[in-house]
């Protein structure tokens, strides 16, 4: 993370971080998760409020999430049209749809944070699709505040090396990633042999 972005934390401190993680939901490239773990650092120095951290990335990542899915439910046909024209965004947003729709609301919670750069589109998606406006809401509230405990608790603990937490919480969630994709692969594969055997 560059100088002025940690200067502007210190600065600025919980709104900041709130505006960060609000951005992140909306698919603008800031570096909210790298972010949180310098605020997590600032909370072990005394220079920031753990409450206040906490409550202003959860509040920022909460009203972010609602903003992507009030979108996605008003305008779906035409945020899709418009992704048409961007081949990686419209992989995402079609990763995400796909997800959710053989996911459902866990799906919406698993984007928050083991998933994230599906939550974004996954937001859309879930508006477009017209899934449930509360069950969004509570799976999305729920993952988010993992999200945001998870990065700050570890730039606290890891307050003098946020590289080796940036590294640690890449690996960990890259490992629940792969585990998480095998167990629901092998839930499609056994509910198909299920169905051949019935067939």
């Amino acid at each position: 993370m560059s100088d002025t972005l940690l200067q502007l934390l210190a600065t600025y401190g919980a709104p900041l971080l709130a505006l960060t993680t609000f951005a992140s939901c909306l698919a603008l490239p800031v570096p909210s998760s790298l972010m949180m773990l310098a605020a997590g650092a600032f909370v072990a120095s005394g220079d920031l409020s753990a409450s206040a951290v906490a409550g202003a990335a959860f509040a920022g990542a909460v009203a972010g999430d609602q903003l992507g899915y009030v979108a996605g439910r008003g305008g779906g046909a035409f945020i899709e049209r418009k992704l048409a024209s961007r081949p990686k965004r419209r992989r995402l947003y079609a990763r995400a749809r796909a997800y959710l729709l053989s996911h459902g609301s866990y799906g919406v919670f698993l984007t928050r944070w083991l998933f994230s750069p599906l939550g974004p589109y996954a937001n859309l998606a879930a508006g477009a699709a017209r899934l449930s406006w509360a069950r969004f809401t509570l799976w999305a509230a729920a993952g988010e505040a993992l999200w945001v405990a998870l990065y700050v608790t570890l730039g606290q603990v890891f307050s003098h090396n946020l590289m080796i937490a940036s590294d640690l919480i890449t690996q960990v969630l890259g490992l629940l990633a792969a585990l998480g994709s095998s167990f629901f692969l092998g839930r499609w594969l056994l509910k198909l042999s299920r169905q051949r055997a019935r067939g």
